[in-house]
């Protein structure tokens, strides 16, 4: 992982440890969606990052959410092949094959 992809990509994921310990769950899901984005193309990261949104869908009770995270902490290993949909947000709630738009303000980590 470049060094300021990585940097950028620890960044969100500190708010969202932030937002945790807050019980700020909407906005630790924001942090982690843009995290997921930075993260979704290194192994390590990418499951990291599900990790994380297993712990929220956890502490909300949505079991929906939690299983969810669990398949794409399974599924992560198609990082290693750059097998993962771009801009995807990484939620249970959207299809872990859907290309989605990268936010403006990330798009410079993609090219």
């Amino acid at each position: 992982m470049k060094t300021k992809l990585r940097q950028a990509y620890n960044h969100e994921m500190q708010k969202a440890k932030l937002m945790f310990d807050e019980q700020d769950y909407a906005q630790c899901y924001y942090h982690l969606e843009r995290g997921h984005i930075l993260g979704q193309r290194n192994y390590i990261p990418h499951v990291v990052n599900h990790y994380w949104m297993l712990k929220v869908g956890l502490k909300q009770s949505d079991f929906r959410e939690a299983a969810g995270q669990v398949i794409r902490m399974i599924m992560s290993i198609f990082s290693l092949i750059n097998l993962v949909p771009l801009g995807n947000t990484g939620r249970a709630r959207i299809s872990p094959f859907k290309v989605m738009p990268i936010p403006a303000d990330l798009q410079d980590y993609f090219k």
